[in-house]
C-alpha cells in the first residue's frame, strides 16, 4: 500500500483478468497510456505463461498464467481505465464466503509481487511444478525416512530452502514459491540438485539417529562412565561383562543392585543417575546383545581413545573449567567441552532456527621423541581415506570439475566433483598442505594399539595452543562434511567420529 503525492489515495497491486493470450496487448496498452492517466503507476505481465508440470510419472507443458496482468494503481482509476479502453478486461474480486459479505477486489502485497516476479523471471523455465503439497515431500515414501533439508548458497536460487527428493534416479530440490493469488504457494522442483551449491540443515523434527550411531553412542557412553569411574585397563572387560548381564536381564535397576552387592558403589550410583534417553540407549544395545550374543565383543574389539566428539564426558567436569584430564596407561586424555551451533529447520512451521549443543572433544596426549603429540581418534574415517590410492585418491582430495555430456543435446558442461577440495576445504588443506600443523597419521601407535588419527606436535610450552588448534581444525572438518549435501559416503564415516546427539 503506497500513498500518492497528496497522501490521500492508496495504491494496491490489482489482479486484472483478460482473454487468454491477450495479456501482452493489455500490458502494452496500459504502458502506453499510464503516463497520461493519474493514479496508474506500473503494470506487470508474467513472462513465462507455460510451465512444466509433473503429474505422476508424466511431465507436461501446460498454460499457467494465461489471462492475468498485475497493475499498481488505485481501484477507481484502474476500473475507469478498463471500462473506457478494454471491455474484455476486468478487476478480479475475491470470492464471497457468506451471502452478506461484501465483494472486495483482490489486492496483492508488494512483498508477494516481488517474490512472484523473482520466481517467474528467474526460475519458471528451470523448475517443474508439482501437483502434491509441499509437506508430502518431507519423507521418503518408500523408506519413511526424512528427506534431507538444504539451503541453496549461491546462484539464482540462493536462499531457497527445501527437500532433496529422488525422481526417477535423479535427485531434485523441492521447494515452495509464492503463487500469483494472495496466500497461495507453488510446490516446485529443480530437477538437478547436484548442480546446486547447498548446505544441509538439521531437521529439528524429523532427523533420527541411525541404528549404527545409536549403538555407537551406547557403547561410548558406558565406556566413558567406566573410564571416569577409574576402571582404566579394566574398562574393556567390564564393558563386556555389564552388557552381557544387562542383555540377560533388561533392567538397569537390577544391574545397579548387583553392582552395589559387588562393592562397585560409584559405578552403581553413576548408572542410577542416567537420564531416560541415556538409559534407553543402553537398553537398546543390550537388546542387540541379547538377540546376537557376542555382538558387543565383535563390534568393539578394542577401546583405546574415545571418538573425537561425543555427547557425554564420562567424568565429572567443573562448569567454569570446561576441561578435565584423565590419565591412561599409555597417554593422557584431555576431555574438552565444545559447543556446536547448527542451523536447523522446523518443517511443521517452515521456519529456520539454530540449536547449540554441548559435545566433548577427546584428545590424547603423550611424549614422543622429546615432543608432545596431541591426537584425535578418526580411526574409521581415515581408514576409509587411506584405502584410496592413485587417481581415485587424487580425484577424492583435489578434484575440481569434470565434463558431463548431455546425450540429448550432445553438449558438454562442467560439473563440480564430490571432492574434499570443493566441499571440505579444511580437510583438503590438512591432507595437501605440507605446512599444515595438523596431519593425518596412519597407524599411530598408542600402547599396543594402532589408530588412524589427526595429530599435531608441540613443545610443553605450546601445549594449550596446539590443543586448541587440533580441536578447532577437527570441529571445522566435522561441520563442513556434515553440512554439505555432497560427500555422502564420508558423512557415514563421520558417524564414527562425531557421535551426533
Amino acid at each position: 500500500m503506497l500513498p500518492d503525492k497528496l497522501n490521500s489515495v492508496d495504491y494496491h497491486w490489482f489482479l486484472v483478468c483478460t482473454k487468454p493470450g491477450h495479456e501482452p496487448e493489455l500490458c502494452a496498452l496500459i504502458e502506453r497510456e499510464k503516463g497520461k492517466i493519474r493514479n496508474i503507476l506500473e503494470v506487470y505481465c508474467p513472462t513465462h505463461t507455460k510451465v512444466y508440470v509433473r503429474r505422476g510419472d508424466n511431465k507436461q507443458r501446460l498454460p499457467f498464467f494465461d489471462g492475468y496482468v498485475f497493475v499498481l494503481a488505485t481501484q477507481g482509476a484502474l476500473a475507469e481505465f478498463l471500462r473506457d479502453n478494454d471491455s474484455d478486461a476486468y478487476i478480479w474480486y475475491n470470492r464471497k464466503r457468506t451471502p452478506d459479505e461484501k465483494a472486495v477486489a483482490c489486492t496483492i502485497p508488494e512483498s508477494q509481487i516481488r517474490a512472484f516476479r523473482d520466481y517467474n523471471e528467474n526460475y519458471a523455465d528451470k523448475v517443474i511444478v508439482l501437483e502434491r503439497p509441499y509437506s508430502d515431500y518431507a519423507f521418503n515414501a518408500k523408506t519413511d525416512e526424512p528427506n534431507e533439508i538444504v539451503r541453496v548458497v549461491d546462484g539464482p536460487l540462493a536462499g531457497c530452502e527445501g527437500y532433496i527428493c529422488r525422481f526417477h534416479r535423479k535427485k531434485g530440490l523441492v521447494f515452495r514459491v509464492q503463487g500469483m493469488m494472495p496466500g497461495s504457494w507453488l510446490t516446485v522442483t529443480y530437477p538437478n540438485a547436484s548442480d546446486l551449491h547447498v548446505v544441509r540443515l538439521h531437521n529439528a523434527e524429523g532427523d533420527r539417529l541411525s541404528i549404527g550411531t545409536e549403538k555407537g553412542r551406547a557403547a561410548d557412553l558406558l565406556a566413558g562412565i567406566l573410564q571416569g569411574c577409574g576402571y582404566g585397563e579394566r574398562t574393556q572387560p567390564m564393558l563386556y561383562e555389564l552388557m552381557e548381564r544387562l542383555a540377560a536381564d533388561l533392567s538397569l535397576e537390577a544391574l545397579c543392585k548387583h553392582l552395589q552387592k559387588q562393592g562397585e558403589k560409584e559405578l552403581s550410583c553413576h548408572l542410577a543417575r542416567l537420564t531416560a534417553q541415556e538409559a534407553e540407549l543402553l537398553i537398546n544395545l543390550a537388546r542387540y546383545e541379547h538377540d546376537a550374543p557376542g555382538y558387543v565383543r565383535e563390534n568393539w574389539p578394542r577401546i583405546t581413545l574415545r571418538p573425537f566428539l561425543t555427547p557425554t564426558s564420562g567424568i565429572a567436569m567443573e562448569k567454569e573449567k570446561g576441561e578435565v584430564e584423565l590419565r591412561h596407561k599409555d597417554y593422557t586424555e584431555i576431555i574438552h567441552r565444545v559447543d556446536i551451533t547448527e542451523e536447523t529447520y522446523y518443517p511443521s512451521r517452515q521456519e529456520d532456527g539454530k540449536v547449540t549443543t554441548t559435545y566433548y572433544a577427546h584428545v590424547g596426549m603423550r611424549e614422543d621423541k622429546g615432543n608432545l603429540v596431541l591426537f584425535a581418534n578418526w580411526d574409521g574415517f581415515l581408514h576409509g581415506y587411506f584405502l584410496t590410492a592413485g587417481k581415485a585418491n587424487e580425484k577424492l582430495v583435489s578434484g575440481k570439475v569434470q565434463k558431463v555430456r548431455n546425450e540429448i543435446t550432445l553438449t558438454e558442461r562442467e560439473k563440480l566433483i564430490d571432492s574434499f577440495r570443493n566441499y571440505a576445504p579444511t580437510l583438503y588443506k590438512v591432507l595437501t598442505d605440507a605446512d599444515s600443523a595438523v596431519k593425518a597419521v596412519r597407524n599411530y601407535r598408542v600402547g599396543e594399539e594402532l589408530l588412524n588419527v589427526f595429530a599435531i606436535q608441540s613443545s610443553a610450552q605450546g601445549k594449550e595452543a596446539a590443543k586448541d588448534k587440533l580441536i578447532k581444525t577437527c570441529v571445522r572438518i566435522c561441520t563442513e562434511i556434515n553440512t554439505t549435501n555432497h560427500l555422502a559416503v564420508w558423512r557415514r564415516y563421520l558417524r564414527t567420529v562425531w557421535l551426533h546427539n
